[in-house]
């Protein structure tokens, strides 16, 4: 054996024959091993565990306290588990040797032993332990290298985590941003252009309301001066009589006063749309105001109005309103308007895809409705908006107030109507806005804004 090579290392021996611990002393110190002679078991014990050596050599057969018990208390104790045991002992049963690695022995050498054997296994063993351990430091350093890393990863995710917190605000934010955008820059377009036609439709409007009272007021006084002179000249002369008779006097008389009538009801109507324009595009003030949702439901009419007709299609789309008897409400007029605009135009559209593939006889025998209900509790008033369309499945129905979201062609739907209106009715005024639909039957939206709007 070349002990040059041999590992380094304290090797403790327990024997209690003198002579047996006094040989084994003397082979490991003259191979350069470092030795710790203990003759009974307690006394080991007692050294090993205060300071623990890199390899014990053990007898079995010792009074007080046999190798097998020390063997157990060492396995026992956490700070000396590890320490390899090779026992020596002149048990040469097959039971000894089984218990012996059984209580965690590592090998068995039996007496009387041979000096290149023990010395062999004495250091196989030394060797073995020291890579064990050097693995086992190997094994502690990676580890705590590992828990760095891994507390590392863990504040990188916690980072990676509210960064993307803070994505997902930012785009929420930048969501309802291009919301207002879209809705700001809407109104103020049809703003701008329908009280410019208002105003364009107001100034003609007063010119021919004041010319049709004054011709009014002129064919009376006329009327009346022809019967007058009628009245007076008694002897019309023939070519005056046929005159007369051409003109159909009579029914003038009769017909004109009707068309300047029909003329100022026509200019009332005109009036009104007027009206109901304004009422529409009302800017809204940087503060909330008293409003009537029946004023702003009945403009919004007015300007579908057109959508409502009949063509040559379908007839006439029938609106039913159910209003209740509500209070005014708090609110920006102008944004509700709008939300009602999205809603009647998307009851429209629905009623127009229901009508595809139909005949105007079988539209007229189940025609196009719209009802609009109003109502009101302590708490809140409530416009409920339905149609007899064709309804929609519940995986749509749960996607409508979804910014992007639409059913509609490429180009004619934007996907931000409904997710507009429901920014309005809920962060704008508090409120609620719902939709109930049955595929064959149809869809009704429920907007419900707060009595008390602060």
């Amino acid at each position: 054996m070349n002990y040059d090579s041999i590992p380094i290392g304290q090797i403790a021996v327990v024997d209690d024959t003198a002579a047996n611990l006094h040989l084994l002393s003397n082979l490991l110190e003259n191979v350069g091993y470092d030795v710790r002679p203990f003759p009974r078991g307690g006394i080991a014990l007692q050294g090993i565990t205060y300071s623990p050596p890199d390899l014990i050599l053990l007898d079995i057969q010792m009074p007080e306290m046999n190798g097998y018990e020390l063997c157990q208390k060492l396995k026992d104790n956490e700070s000396t588990e590890n320490i390899p045991v090779i026992f020596i002992s002149a048990l040469n049963e097959t039971f000894d040797k089984v218990k012996a690695f059984h209580l965690g022995g590592v090998d068995y050498i039996t007496k009387p032993f041979q000096a290149e054997e023990v010395l062999a296994r004495v250091a196989t063993h030394l060797e073995l332990y020291q890579v064990k351990k050097q693995l086992q430091k190997t094994n502690r350093f990676q580890a705590e290298q590992l828990a760095a890393q891994n507390a590392q990863l863990l504040h990188l995710n916690q980072s990676l985590e509210q960064a993307n917190r803070e994505l997902q605000r930012n785009y929420e934010k930048l969501k309802q941003t291009q919301l207002q955008l879209v809705q700001t820059e809407k109104m103020a377009t049809l703003g701008n252009l329908v009280a410019g036609v208002a105003h364009e439709i107001n100034n003609p409007l007063g010119f021919i309301g004041g010319s049709i009272s004054i011709l009014e007021r002129n064919f009376t006084d006329l009327l009346a001066i022809v019967e007058k002179y009628h009245q007076e000249c008694c002897n019309p002369s023939p070519q005056l009589l046929e005159q007369l008779e051409d003109l159909e006097l009579d029914f003038l008389v009769e017909d004109i006063p009707k068309t300047i009538a029909s003329m100022q009801m026509g200019i009332r109507r005109i009036g009104k749309i007027s009206i109901s324009l304004r009422t529409f595009c009302r800017a809204d003030m940087v503060e909330k105001t008293l409003f009537n949702l029946h004023d702003g439901l009945d403009s919004t009419l007015t300007i579908l109005k057109y959508r409502l007709k009949a063509n040559y299609q379908r007839p006439d789309i029938q609106i039913s309103k159910n209003y209740g008897d509500i209070p005014e409400v708090k609110c920006y007029p102008g944004q509700l308007n709008q939300v009602f605009m999205n809603v009647l135009a998307n009851a429209i559209d629905a009623l127009e895809e229901t009508n595809r593939g139909r005949t105007f006889a079988e539209i007229a025998a189940n025609p196009n409705r719209i009802v609009i209900k109003t109502e009101a509790t302590a708490e809140e008033v409530t416009v409920r908006i339905a149609d007899n369309g064709m309804g929609m499945p519940e995986e749509v129905r749960q996607r409508i107030f979804e910014q992007g979201f639409t059913t509609k062609a490429v180009g004619k739907g934007t996907g931000l109507g409904m997710a507009i209106a429901r920014q309005i009715v809920t962060e704008k005024h508090g409120g609620r806005i719902t939709c109930s639909s049955e595929l064959g039957k149809g869809t009704e939206l429920a907007i419900g804004i707060p009595t008390d709007s602060n």
